[in-house]
């Protein structure tokens, strides 16, 4: 089958939760299709890293990405439009032009759009049958941010509306959804009665890839890895270091933080035992030399491939039940969880001085993945779903 694959992130390094899922899929459609990667970046690529990509793709094609400013002029023009302000704003007439010309060059059997921002492009390969991969509606329910004050509730219900009725539309040409959760699924048959195919494709991971790293673990190191750029992370930092890592350091005075991913200057309680590690291509080796992996979240949607990747690295995680929903998890079996500060301190604490724990957690965390998880699992339910669209 010959594939287009539009992608809202260079896939390669795989440094985020998006980048890898797209890494992984785009490796697994390798081995029976020949894909051709159409991708925002928001950077120049190196020539190791266009190799890297072409390495698994047949072709390649780069366009430079417009982040979304919610100040711009067109973003205030969008709230006159009925589609999401941030779709107005992203808007690139090169990338329709280069999505028309590759379909109008070249017979595609198929195409995958990742993600919101290359469903959006759906009036340029509309009349081609498509597969809208990963939709996260859970990112936009207004019921999913509980933190949140009156006012931000009101915009944020009003966005989800808007989005709400969008979405309705944009449904109708695509012929089928991929989500990344049982959870998930629900949440578009709850909103979306009746819509097209919506077919579960969990986040993966290559165990070999993590089987190659070998760092011995600091004692007290505990470790978060997301960008505050996304806001549920930075919601979650907030929380953890002003109500849950004091605890922590009244047990264990020695414990220290480590937060990857970019911080875009937002403030944090100052605090001599956290280290602000900043964006790093490749986090596994800063997980394995961990000790604990800390998922804080309280909002947001999807699953959680940084929980995935610390227990693919055998590396024990506390979480809220928010931060693991959508994975196949045992609290006290492959990870702990809890949702007060009390709770979650006293959870990291017996997994830094209990080795017994720690092992316990870190054996059957790995079979979670393997078995669950694991890329051979994903690609073979990605190819089924394929396989359908050989009789359209």
């Amino acid at each position: 089958m010959k594939i287009l694959f539009l992608s809202r992130w260079f896939p390669y390094p795989p440094s985020n939760g998006s980048k890898l899922r797209i890494y992984n899929l785009l490796r697994a459609l390798k081995s029976n299709h020949e894909v051709t990667l159409l991708s925002f970046s928001d950077q120049t690529q190196s020539e190791s890293e266009a190799l890297e990509v072409l390495s698994i793709c047949s072709d390649l094609h780069i366009v430079p990405w417009r982040e979304y400013n919610p100040k711009s002029v067109r973003a205030r023009l969008g709230f006159l439009s009925l589609k999401p302000r941030s779709i107005v704003d992203t808007f690139s007439p090169e990338m329709a032009e280069k999505i028309s010309t590759l379909l109008k060059d070249r017979r595609y059997d198929l195409v995958i759009a990742s993600q919101l921002s290359m469903a959006a492009y759906y009036p340029y390969f509309k009349n081609t049958p498509s597969i809208f991969e990963e939709l996260e509606i859970g990112l936009t329910l207004p019921d999913m941010y509980p933190q949140m004050g009156y006012k931000d509730y009101l915009r944020r219900k009003i966005t989800w509306v808007k989005l709400r009725h969008y979405l309705a539309k944009l449904f109708n040409f695509f012929q089928a959804i991929t989500v990344v959760s049982d959870k998930e699924a629900e949440q578009v048959s709850q909103y979306f009665p009746g819509r097209q195919k919506v077919v579960v494709i969990p986040n993966c991971l290559n165990v070999d890839d993590y089987k190659k790293v070998h760092v011995k673990p600091i004692p007290g190191r505990l470790i978060f890895t997301g960008s505050f750029r996304y806001p549920v992370n930075y919601e979650a930092m907030q929380w953890f270091v002003g109500r849950v890592f004091p605890l922590i350091l009244q047990k264990i005075p020695s414990a220290h933080l480590i937060i990857t991913g970019d911080h875009a200057d937002l403030p944090l309680p100052s605090n001599q035992q956290i280290t602000l590690a900043g964006h790093v291509d490749d986090v596994r080796p800063l997980l394995a030399s961990s000790m604990v992996a800390v998922a804080p979240l309280w909002s947001g949607g999807g699953t959680r491939l940084k929980i995935l990747e610390s227990l693919a690295l055998g590396i024990p995680v506390v979480s809220t039940s928010k931060g693991a929903e959508g994975l196949e998890v045992v609290h006290g079996k492959n990870v702990l969880l809890a949702d007060d500060p009390l709770g979650f301190a006293e959870s990291a604490v017996r997994i830094l001085e209990d080795p017994g724990l720690r092992d316990r957690l870190s054996e059957e965390g790995g079979r979670l993945v393997r078995e669950k998880y694991s890329f051979e699992v994903m690609s073979k339910s990605f190819e089924v779903l394929l396989q359908s669209f050989n009789s359209l």
